[in-house]
C-alpha cells in the first residue's frame, strides 16, 4: 500500500504552473485540462526514484570528446535463456560516481529524443520537452560499483611522449547484468551523468542477440476445475505458430496462442483529450505469443512428468509436476502470499523492485522441493510491472520453479487492473495501463469471461471463493451476485471448509476500505466463511473472529501453546492479510484494534494445511525459515 508522498505534489504542481507560464500561446505544446491533477493521480509509479523518472529527463549533450572511450562485452557470443553479462567499459580519463551502463532493449530503441511522445509525459509530471528515450531502459548499474572503478586500479596507456613515458591514462571498469530471454536485441550504453542529468558517452558496436528468441518458457501451471484430472500450462515463446505440451505416457497437445499489443493496453480521457500510459507508450515491450494447452486425463495426487515446445523452436526440459488434490479429499496442502513481485539477482536498477521476493521464492521452492505443498495462491500484486511489461518476464521466470511442479493460482490486484477511465472498481492508474490485460493473458485462471476475474475451486478439504476486489462488489453487481450464489452452494459435507479470498483487505491497521467491508462481509457472516485471506497492505495481520469491527469470539491455546478458533460454533470469520511477500514492508504503529491479534513485519508467507476437521496456517519468515504465527480452527 504506497505512501502518498505529498510534498512531492505540491512541488510538481508548482512546476507545472511555472511551466504554464513560460509557454507562449502559440506554442504547438499545450498542456492538458487538469493536468495538475493527473499529477497526483500518477505520481504513484513515478516519484519513487531517479531511476523510474529516466525516460522523462532531458538529455544533456556531452561535451566529452575522449577518443579512447569504448564499451563492449566479454562474451560477445548470442545470449542464452538466462545468464550474466560483463559489460566492459574502458578508455575513461576521468571516472566518475555518475558514470553509468543502460540495458537497452529492443536496441534499436530511440536513446536521444522521442519528440513524438511528449504530450504523453504529461500526465507523468516531469514536465522536461525533450524525454530521453521512446522504450524505457530494462535496468542500469552505476560503474563505481566496481570497487577498482573510482580508484583505476585498472590502468592503460594510451600516449606515450617521445621520451617513453606515459602522457595519458585511461581507467577501466566492469558491471554484471542479470538477462533472461525476452526476444528482443539488447545492447548497452555509458552513461554519465547519472539518472538526473544524463548524457550519452557511447554505445556497444553491434546488438547482442538471442541465440534462440523463439524458445518455449516460463511455463507455469494452474487448476482448470476441481477434479484436478487436468491441468493448464501457459508459456512464453517468440514462435507464433502452434507448439506441444508432451506429458505422461506419450500423451500430447497443441497449444492456443495469442498476444496483445500496445493498442489492447489503456489511455486516459480527459475533457476529449487522450493521454497516453506507460503501457502504450514508453513501457511498451512486445510480450511475444502466449501459449496454453491443457493436459487432461490425469489423476489427483498424482506425479506427472511433462516438457513442451516444438522441433522448430526447441524443447524445455523436462519437468515433474503433481496434480493437486481434489475436491472433497481428505487433505490439502497449500501455501498463500500476496503482493510479491519480483528484484533483480545482479543488484542492478529497475522500474519497480521488490526486495522481499528474492527470499520468498527461495524459501516457498524448498517447500515445493520436499514434496509438502499441493497449490500456491497468490492473492494479487503478481509482477508489479505496472506498465512496463518487460518486467513480466523478470517475474516468469522467477516463479518458473515454484509454478512449473505446482499449480499456481493467482487473483487480480490493483496493480494488474486499475487505470483512470477503464472501468475498474478504484480509478488509480496502479496497473500503469495494463488494465489487466497482461495478467489475463499469463494467469488464466477459471473465470466467467474476459475481465471477469473471479473464480472458486475446489482442494482437498477447502471451497477457495476467489474475487476481484477491482471490480464492482456492490449489492446487484455481477460480482456479488456471483459471490452470493457460489458461497450458498458449497456442500460443506464435502468441502467443510470455506476460505474467502482476494486482494484489498476488510480488516488492517493501517486503514481499509469501509464500504467494502459494510456491502461484502455480511455475506462472509450468512455462508459461514471459516478464513478470509487478503493482501495489499504489506505486512502480516491476523484477528479474533470478527464482524463489524467486533470480536465475536476468541481463540484459546491448544496445548502447544497455538491460537485455537473453534468453528464448531461458529460465531465469525477469522481474516488474516499476506501481504508481506516482496514488496517493502508496511510498519505497524504502536496502537492496534482491538480485533488485531497478530501482527508481523517480516517477509514471508503462510503454509496452511487443511484436513477435513483441522485448518492449520503457519506464517514462515523467509529470510530465518522460522515459524512467527501459527493458528487452528477446528471444527470437532
Amino acid at each position: 500500500m504506497e505512501q502518498r508522498l505529498t510534498h512531492h505534489v505540491y512541488k510538481l504542481s508548482f512546476i507545472l504552473f511555472i511551466f504554464c507560464l513560460t509557454i507562449p500561446s502559440s506554442s504547438s505544446f499545450e498542456l492538458q485540462p487538469s493536468t495538475a491533477d493527473s499529477v497526483y493521480h500518477h505520481l504513484n509509479y513515478t516519484a519513487i526514484s531517479d531511476f523510474r523518472v529516466l525516460n522523462r529527463r532531458t538529455l544533456i549533450q556531452c561535451p566529452d570528446p575522449n577518443p579512447y572511450l569504448r564499451i563492449n562485452v566479454t562474451d560477445n557470443a548470442d545470449l542464452s535463456d538466462d545468464q550474466f553479462v560483463t559489460v566492459n567499459v574502458s578508455g575513461v580519463l576521468v571516472p566518475s560516481d555518475s558514470d553509468w551502463v543502460a540495458m537497452i532493449s529492443p536496441s534499436y530503441s530511440n536513446v536521444t529524443t522521442c519528440l513524438e511522445s511528449e504530450a504523453y509525459y504529461i500526465q507523468t509530471g516531469d514536465t522536461s520537452t525533450l524525454p530521453l528515450l521512446c522504450h524505457y531502459p530494462v535496468k542500469a548499474k552505476y560503474v563505481s560499483s566496481d570497487p577498482d572503478y573510482i580508484s583505476c586500479k585498472n590502468k592503460e596507456c594510451q600516449k606515450y611522449d617521445n621520451n617513453g613515458d606515459c602522457e595519458v591514462t585511461t581507467c577501466s571498469g566492469s558491471v554484471s547484468f542479470h538477462v533472461v530471454n525476452i526476444r528482443t536485441d539488447i545492447e548497452f550504453v555509458f552513461f554519465t551523468g547519472g539518472f538526473s542529468t544524463p548524457c550519452v558517452l557511447t554505445r556497444t558496436d553491434a546488438p547482442l542477440k538471442f541465440s534462440n528468441p523463439n524458445s518455449p518458457l516460463y511455463g507455469h501451471l494452474s487448476s482448470i476445475d476441481s477434479t484436478a484430472t487436468s491441468m493448464r500450462l501457459t508459456w512464453v515463446s517468440g514462435e507464433k505458430e502452434p507448439q506441444q505440451v508432451q506429458y505422461g505416457d506419450g500423451k500430447s497437445e497443441t497449444s492456443e496462442v495469442a498476444t496483445f499489443s500496445a493498442d489492447d493496453m489503456c489511455s486516459e480521457f480527459r475533457l476529449g483529450s487522450v493521454v497516453e500510459s506507460p503501457a502504450k507508450d514508453f513501457g511498451w515491450h512486445d510480450p511475444g505469443y502466449i501459449h496454453t494447452a491443457v493436459m487432461s486425463g490425469l489423476q489427483p495426487s498424482t506425479a506427472f512428468k511433462y516438457r513442451y515446445g516444438s522441433d522448430a523452436v526447441g524443447w524445455s526440459e523436462e519437468i515433474e509436476f503433481r496434480t493437486p488434490p481434489a475436491g472433497g479429499s481428505d487433505e490439502v496442502k497449500f501455501l498463500v502470499f500476496g503482493d510479491m513481485g519480483k528484484a533483480p539477482l545482479d543488484s542492478s536498477a529497475e522500474h519497480y523492485i521488490q526486495p522481499g521476493s528474492i527470499s520468498v521464492i527461495k524459501a516457498m521452492t524448498e517447500e515445493v522441493e520436499s514434496g509438502n505443498v499441493d497449490s500456491i495462491f497468490h492473492i494479487g500484486d503478481i509482477s508489479y510491472a505496472t506498465g512496463f511489461l518487460v518486467e513480466w518476464d523478470f517475474f516468469l521466470h522467477l516463479i518458473t520453479p515454484l509454478a512449473s511442479k505446482v499449480t499456481y493460482m493467482t487473483a487480480i490486484g490493483n496493480h494488474e487492473r486499475d487505470y483512470v477511465d477503464s472501468g475498474s472498481w478504484y480509478p488509480g492508474p496502479d496497473s500503469g495501463g495494463e488494465c489487466g490485460v497482461p495478467y489475463e493473458s499469463y494467469f488464466p485462471m477459471p473465470t466467467p469471461a474476459k475481465d471477469k476475474p473471479w473464480y472458486s475451486i475446489e482442494q482437498g478439504s477447502v471451497h477457495f471463493t476467489v474475487i476481484s476486489t477491482e471490480h464492482d462488489w456492490t449489492q446487484q453487481s455481477e460480482q456479488y451476485e456471483w459471490m452470493k450464489t457460489d458461497m450458498a452452494s458449497v456442500d460443506r459435507s464435502k468441502t467443510p471448509w470455506l476460505i474467502f479470498t482476494g486482494h484489498r483487505p476488510m480488516y488492517s491497521s493501517l486503514g481499509a476500505d469501509d464500504q467494502f467491508l459494510e456491502v461484502v462481509e455480511p455475506l462472509l457472516l450468512d455462508n459461514k466463511v471459516d478464513l478470509v485471506l487478503f493482501g495489499h497492505v504489506h505486512n502480516y495481520e491476523r484477528t479474533c473472529s470478527v464482524y463489524n469491527s467486533e470480536c465475536l469470539a476468541m481463540p484459546t491455546k491448544d496445548g502447544n501453546g497455538i491460537d485455537t478458533y473453534d468453528n464448531s460454533n461458529y460465531t465469525a470469520p477469522v481474516q488474516a492479510i499476506v501481504g508481506m511477500a516482496g514488496f517493502r514492508l508496511d510498519k505497524f504503529s504502536d496502537d492496534a484494534p482491538s480485533w488485531s491479534l497478530k501482527r508481523i513485519s517480516e517477509f514471508g508467507y503462510v503454509r496452511a494445511d487443511a484436513t477435513k476437521d483441522e485448518l492449520k496456517l503457519e506464517f514462515v519468515n523467509s529470510d530465518t525459515k522460522d515459524v512467527e504465527d501459527s493458528f487452528i480452527i477446528t471444527k470437532k
